[in-house]
């Protein structure tokens, strides 16, 4: 079984097993267990069966771990993505018990973060310091761009699996918006839509543009052709496609060069998403519950980048 005692004193090992350092488990862990015990004292119903609780929280039997061990098995499945069957070899469980660990810590560990461009503009703080200010676009507060997964194709007939097939990535897959603020960290995300959607749909589906406050713009890339049409001038800034028709001029190019200069930390931080496995391998689980592992692991990633931002910018003059 894994032992936390015996993790933590091989450094390089445990960032392997978790994407975390020593450290920043220990910095999550006094959060996650706060925010446990709120969880559970507000809990209506039990873990297992989803019935009606009839004890108060704490009540029936003792689980075979600890909390911290409980969090450690859900960062292991995070970041390495093993089955149910391999993770509660890993810790001595049986298959469905680690399952259903796993949920209950995601539940609690996406309540940590709240993504503040998916908050009304109203209750939003702005930005302010000179680490999220650009130099060259200081009205760009958002960044934005999609990522998308494999799945498994879906099984019936081709009516219910033609919605999931990407004809960019010549599989079935799940898409999600990423909005990411010019410092790296991620502000808002989308509920996973079909493959198939593509990239301005989604982007007008969410409502993404109309959360700016006035002033405020959003940077693509060339894919959201046509996303800017019913907004004032300059809400969306975008690399311009080259045409048969129209192609490009040096203004153009010398134009697209500097946007894809500010526009590359949204990829970055996909990067980020992606060490972690359960992101980047085929998805396994149910697509209801894709949602909130990418939330858990946006929430993970915001966590290191709030002590090491991806990207810095001048103080515009």
């Amino acid at each position: 079984m894994l032992h936390l005692d015996v993790l933590v004193r091989r450094p390089t090992s445990f960032v392997s097993l978790t994407g975390l350092t020593v450290a920043e488990f220990e910095a999550l862990y006094e959060a996650f267990a706060t925010a446990y015990e709120r969880h559970r004292a507000a809990a209506t119903t039990t873990r297992r069966d989803q019935e009606v609780r009839q004890r108060a929280p704490g009540g029936g039997p003792r689980y075979a771990h600890d909390l911290q061990h409980r969090l450690l098995m859900a960062l292991v499945w995070l970041k390495i993505y093993p089955t149910y069957e391999v993770l509660g070899l890993l810790f001595a469980l049986h298959k469905r018990n680690a399952q259903l660990n796993v949920r209950d810590v995601l539940e609690v560990l996406e309540t940590l973060d709240d993504f503040p461009f998916d908050r009304p503009p109203s209750d939003r703080e702005r930005l302010s310091s000179v680490e999220q200010v650009m130099e060259a676009f200081p009205q760009v507060r958002l960044i934005i761009d999609s990522k998308e997964q494999r799945v498994y194709r879906p099984g019936g007939s081709w009516e219910r699996q033609k919605p999931f097939y990407s004809g960019k990535k010549k599989a079935h897959t799940l898409k999600v918006q990423i909005g990411v603020l010019p410092c790296g960290l991620v502000s808002s995300l989308s509920a996973p839509v079909p493959g198939s959607v593509n990239d301005v749909r989604l982007l007008r589906e969410t409502g993404l543009l109309d959360r700016l406050e006035h002033g405020e713009s959003a940077l693509t890339d060339k894919g959201y052709e046509g996303a800017e049409k019913g907004y004032p001038e300059g809400r969306l800034l975008r690399q311009r496609k080259n045409r048969k028709r129209r192609p490009l001029t040096e203004a153009d190019k010398a134009q697209n060069r500097l946007l894809a200069r500010y526009r590359v930390v949204v990829e970055h931080t996909i990067a980020q998403l992606n060490r972690f496995t359960v992101l980047r391998q085929v998805y396994r689980g149910s697509k209801a519950r894709h949602g909130r592992v990418v939330r858990v692991v946006a929430t993970l990633v915001n966590r290191r980048t709030r002590v090491r931002p991806l990207k810095t910018y001048a103080a515009a003059a």
